[in-house]
C-alpha cells in the first residue's frame, strides 16, 4: 500500500525575492517589501527611482546599524552632554583645547589628550563626551577605566592576552579613565605600557588621571617601566590641568543646605 505523499510546499516568487533579498543583506528591503512595491506603483516611479530609494534606505539602516554597534562596543554607559558643564565651576581649566579636541583633530593626526587633575571635576565626564563625539563622526571608541582594562587583560593567557592588545590597539580613540585612583603592582604597569605601545604613532587615546607624572610611581611602584611608559603617552600629546573643587562636593553641599531651608521651613509653618 502506497502512502500518500504530503505535496511539497512550492515557494511563491515574493517569498523567494524576501530571501535573496536578505541574503544578499538587503534586510530593510525585504522586510518592508510589499510596502515599498506599493509606494513604487502609486508613485510610478521609474526603475531608477526605485533603485535610488532601495539603495538610500539601504545606506541609511547600515548606518544606523553601525552607529548602534560601536556605541555598544564603546561602554561609555550614561554621562551628561558637555552643553551641561559648567565650565565657570574649576578654577582652571583650558576650555579652548578641550572645545578643539571635540574636533577630533588629534584623532585624525594620532596624537593623545591627557585630562589631569583631582576627583569631581568633570575629566571623565569630557573624555565621555570626546568618545562619543569620535562615535558619531564614524570612528571607533573604546572606554574603559584602568581597573577594568587591567582585570580584562590579567586573567587570559598570555597568547589570549596578545589577541587583547590587537584588540585594544584597533579603535580609532581609547579612553583610559582613572589612573591613579587605586595601587597596582609592576605587571599591571606592564601590561599598561604593552596597550601603551601598541597604539603608539598609530591611534590616540584619550586618559584621565588625578595624580601628576611625578607620582605615578606610587600608582605602580616598584615598576621600571614608568619612563618607557609616560614617554611614549606624553610624546604627540596634549596635557591639560583642570584645577579647582570637586563639583561632586559641591552638589551634595547644595542639597543638605537646601534640605535644611527646608526642615526650617516645615518647622516654621503654621499649625492647623
Amino acid at each position: 500500500m502506497i502512502s500518500p505523499r504530503t505535496p511539497r510546499k512550492i515557494p511563491t516568487p515574493s517569498s523567494d525575492l524576501v530571501a535573496q533579498l536578505k541574503q544578499l543583506g538587503l534586510v530593510l528591503t525585504a522586510d518592508s517589501l510589499d510596502d515599498l512595491v506599493a509606494r513604487a506603483a502609486t508613485g510610478r516611479w521609474s526603475p531608477r527611482q526605485l533603485l535610488e530609494e532601495i539603495a538610500r534606505s539601504e545606506t541609511e539602516a547600515a548606518a544606523r546599524r553601525s552607529l548602534e554597534r560601536r556605541l555598544a562596543l564603546a561602554k561609555l554607559d550614561r554621562f551628561k552632554p558637555l552643553a551641561e558643564f559648567e565650565w565657570n565651576w574649576p578654577k582652571k581649566i583650558d576650555r579652548p583645547l578641550i572645545e578643539r579636541a571635540l574636533t577630533l583633530d588629534f584623532l585624525t593626526r594620532g596624537r593623545n589628550l591627557i585630562l589631569c587633575g583631582t576627583a569631581g571635576l568633570g575629566k571623565t565626564m569630557i573624555a565621555k563626551n570626546i568618545a562619543h563625539a569620535a562615535i558619531l563622526a564614524g570612528h571607533t571608541a573604546l572606554f574603559r577605566t584602568v581597573s577594568d582594562l587591567l582585570a580584562d587583560l590579567d586573567r587570559d593567557s598570555p597568547a589570549a592576552r596578545r589577541r587583547k592588545f590587537r584588540f585594544y590597539a584597533r579603535p580609532a580613540l581609547l579612553v583610559l579613565d582613572e589612573v591613579g585612583y587605586l595601587a597596582y603592582d609592576a605587571h599591571a604597569a606592564d601590561l599598561l605600557f604593552e596597550i601603551v605601545n601598541h597604539r603608539y604613532e598609530r591611534n590616540s587615546v584619550v586618559l584621565t588621571t588625578n595624580k601628576a607624572f611625578k607620582e605615578w610611581n606610587t600608582v605602580f611602584p616598584n615598576a621600571t617601566c614608568i619612563a618607557a611608559l609616560l614617554d611614549r603617552l606624553t610624546h604627540h600629546a596634549e596635557v591639560t590641568l583642570i584645577e579647582g573643587d570637586s563639583y561632586r562636593m559641591r552638589e551634595s553641599q547644595m542639597e543638605a543646605e537646601a534640605a535644611k531651608k527646608n526642615s526650617h521651613r516645615s518647622s516654621h509653618a503654621p499649625r492647623p
